[in-house]
C-alpha cells in the first residue's frame, strides 16, 4: 500500500509515534538497520538485521512474514517501518528497497496492504511515493486541558 497525500490523519499519528519510539529509545549512534511490524505504540515486533548475514529477498520475505503474523490483530493491516541511521533524503538506499520489495512480496503472500516507511529520528518516508513528514523537535504530546 502506497502512502500519498493527504495522509489520513490515524495513520499519520501511528507513523509520528513510529518515530517518537525510534527517537526515544534507539540510543546508538550507529546501528544495523531494524525492521519493525505492528501498530506503534501497541504491538509490535523488531528484527535487528544482522551485517555480515547476506540477506537475499527470499530470507526478507520470510522475516517480514513472520513478523506480520506474530502481530496480527483484528483490525487494520500492521505497519512496516524500517529504522536506519541517517537522515531521511530524498534517495532511498539500497537496505530501504530490498525491505520494500520484501514488505510487497509479503503482504501479497498474505492478502494484506502492507504499507512501509522508512524513519530516522527526525521524521518517515515512504520509499514508494516520496510522501514524507519530518519535525525539528519531536516531543510527546499531551492531552489537551478542557
Amino acid at each position: 500500500m502506497e502512502i500519498t497525500e493527504p495522509v489520513p490523519k490515524a495513520l499519520e499519528v501511528l507513523l509520528r509515534r513510529a518515530v517518537l519510539d525510534h527517537a526515544t529509545t534507539e540510543t546508538r549512534r550507529r546501528f544495523p538497520p531494524l525492521v519493525h511490524v505492528g501498530v506503534p505504540g501497541l504491538v509490535t515486533r523488531t528484527y535487528e538485521e544482522e551485517p555480515r548475514e547476506p540477506h537475499d529477498l527470499a530470507l526478507r520475505i520470510d522475516i517480514v512474514s513472520a513478523l506480520v503474523r506474530r502481530t496480527r490483530r483484528p483490525g487494520p493491516a500492521p505497519l512496516v517501518w524500517l529504522a536506519r541511521p541517517g537522515p531521511v533524503t530524498e534517495q532511498a538506499h539500497d537496505s530501504d528497497l530490498a525491505w520494500l520489495a520484501a514488505t510487497r512480496a509479503a503482504g501479497g503472500e498474505l492478502g494484506l496492504p502492507l504499507p512501509m516507511v522508512v524513519v530516522d529520528r527526525r521524521g518517515w518516508r515512504d520509499p514508494r511515493t516520496g510522501v514524507t513528514r519530518t519535525w525539528a523537535r519531536l516531543r510527546e504530546s499531551r492531552p489537551r486541558a478542557r
